[in-house]
């Protein structure tokens, strides 16, 4: 477990967990579909933050990284077709993450923020 979420719910836990493969799914939808293209390149970052991400957020994307691809799979099939409603969900549920990053300590909230960014 990371040792910054111990005090969380699983489900805020999940939500951090999945608050890139969000992002990702964000960033890389189409008009009724993902672009194969965009997939690659959302995939890439998840696995590229476990080398470069800042010292104290490495346990995160350490976790994060062993199910990326599954997670963004499976928010793939939840919010196709990206239509405007569907896009609309995707958003309120990536608004969510600033109120479980509230929780957590502000260094390492901030970090995990600026850690989100990129992927947008």
């Amino acid at each position: 477990m990371i040792k910054q979420f111990e005090n969380l719910s699983m489900e805020d836990r999940n939500l951090l967990l999945n608050a890139p493969v969000l992002l990702s799914v964000l960033a890389s939808c189409s008009p009724g579909e993902v672009n194969k293209d965009q997939k690659a390149d959302a995939i890439k970052p998840a696995h590229l933050k476990t080398f470069t991400a800042d010292a104290l957020l490495i346990p995160f994307y350490v976790e994060l990284e062993k199910d990326f691809k599954p997670r963004f799979e499976s928010a793939v099939q939840e919010y196709m077709p990206f239509n405007e409603q569907k896009r609309e969900k995707l958003k309120a549920e990536i608004l969510r993450i600033n109120l479980v990053l509230q929780k957590l300590n502000t260094d390492y909230a901030n970090k995990l923020h600026n850690s989100f960014e990129k992927y947008e």
